[in-house]
């Protein structure tokens, strides 16, 4: 008790950028709290691995190295994790669910490979364990999904969740530049981590498409389900045949629920200008979903950020202090009550955009269509324009066809010794 009102005390692992934005976050709200909750949200504690190293604008009086401090203090109610990665963040969070402490985190990778376990201890132990930054930073996605649209069959979850390669395609699109010239840039800008593989490969959104296609579909999508490609292949010709098509190139996270499965990957597609997610740009996210009784609704806003992230998670804690206040803790945890199956990427369907450089002669085209057409590959539209001395390029775009049935069409066109190259493969959605 503080000055008459209720004292809830908190820990903190981690004081790196989101603990950080978390931090100010609190203090900003200090005043307000009381009034929003009927309790006061205090840190306590904070885990770190130097105690000694100053982080600006945080009391270093807080900071400690000893995790037992944490774990086995009754006065600690909610345990915030902002570390990161896999290890010791699991067993922090396990330890903690354990000693009947609720749990907040903003750990992507860890929800995407031990979700199931650890949602089962938090159910096993009474405890709330809420994660609303671990997918579109700001963006509140998961306590929709799981509440304001659970009256919902929801049949498709697809959005741009990654700001790195967003802000690259965004470059790219407007200011026509190469992929290399755009990620040099985002990463003197900050958008890019001096190792961007986890963003370009798409390897970031697939953690995060894994979650919300588990939470939305109501059936367990790990990361390892998730199939990825990622932008290092775009080029500028790219961008420039998309602008043709009236379509934009982006980086999607894209997750079906099909009758005869769960369609899950992340790709760059191509995706009509019309669309709601064809004008995000630049560093921003957005996550559009369609179910049965809602149709068509779109989350949209800043996925990354020290104070994005930072806002999602104090939410969290929120959240978690009303629902101690009213004795009503542990009122929704795993929400995957389906086994649904998880198809491979060959049972899924799409259309699809070609780039290929072929010998300029007569006959050519005849014989690529031949090639589809074997394959049970309808051809949708043929654009043709620029030469290079002998050779020409072409862009196809097929109709709606199984992935398994393009890629033996492909197998057979880079056989043929009219195929200079094929340049670009990419998915056209719709």
């Amino acid at each position: 008790m503080m000055n008459g009102i209720p004292e809830m005390k908190i820990a903190l692992l981690g004081a790196g950028t989101v603990g950080g934005g978390v931090y100010q976050i609190l203090q900003w709200q200090k005043d307000e709290m009381p009034k929003k909750l009927g309790v006061s949200v205090n840190i306590s504690k904070i885990l770190v691995r130097d105690t000694k190293k100053e982080r600006e604008g945080i009391d270093s009086s807080l900071f400690t190295d000893n995790w037992e401090e944490i774990v086995n203090d009754p006065k600690i109610q909610i345990v915030v994790e902002v570390l990161g990665g896999i290890e010791p963040a699991r067993t922090y969070i396990l330890e903690a669910l354990r000693a009947g402490k609720h749990v907040v985190t903003a750990n992507k990778d860890l929800l995407a490979e031990y979700g199931k376990e650890l949602l089962d201890t938090a159910q096993e132990y009474g405890c709330d364990l809420m994660f609303e930054a671990s997918v579109a930073g700001g963006i509140p996605i998961i306590r929709p999904l799981k509440q304001c649209l659970a009256a919902n069959h929801i049949t498709e979850v697809m959005g741009i969740v990654n700001g790195t390669t967003n802000y690259i395609l965004t470059r790219m699109t407007v200011d026509k530049m190469e992929f290399s010239d755009a990620l040099a840039l985002a990463t003197e800008l900050g958008y890019a981590e001096a190792d961007p593989t986890a963003d370009v490969e798409g390897h970031d959104a697939g953690r995060k498409v894994a979650i919300m296609a588990s939470i939305a579909f109501n059936s367990r999508v790990t990361f390892d389900d998730v199939y990825m490609e990622g932008i290092t292949k775009i080029t500028a010709a790219d961008i420039a045949y998309a602008a043709e098509l009236n379509t934009v190139i982006k980086l999607l996270g894209v997750a079906r629920n099909t009758q005869d499965g769960i369609e899950v990957g992340v790709y760059p597609m191509l995706i009509p200008k019309d669309h709601p997610l064809a004008s995000v740009n630049d560093s921003f996210n957005a996550v559009f979903v369609h179910g049965d009784a809602v149709d068509d609704a779109m989350f949209l806003g800043r996925g990354a950020g020290k104070l994005p992230t930072g806002s999602a998670v104090a939410g969290d804690i929120f959240e978690i202090a009303r629902n101690i206040q009213a004795g009503c803790t542990g009122k929704i945890h795993c929400t995957c009550y389906k086994s649904l199956r998880v198809k491979p990427i060959d049972e899924t369907g799409n259309r699809y955009f070609l780039r290929l450089q072929v010998e300029d002669r007569p006959g050519v085209l005849a014989g690529i269509a031949s090639v589809f057409a074997n394959n049970h590959v309808s051809i949708a539209q043929v654009i043709q324009k620029n030469k290079y001395g002998e050779f020409a390029e072409l862009v196809v775009i097929t109709d709606h066809v199984l992935e398994r049935h393009f890629k033996d069409s492909l197998l057979v066109l880079k056989e043929m010794s009219m195929i200079k190259e094929i340049s670009t493969v990419l998915r056209v959605y719709g």
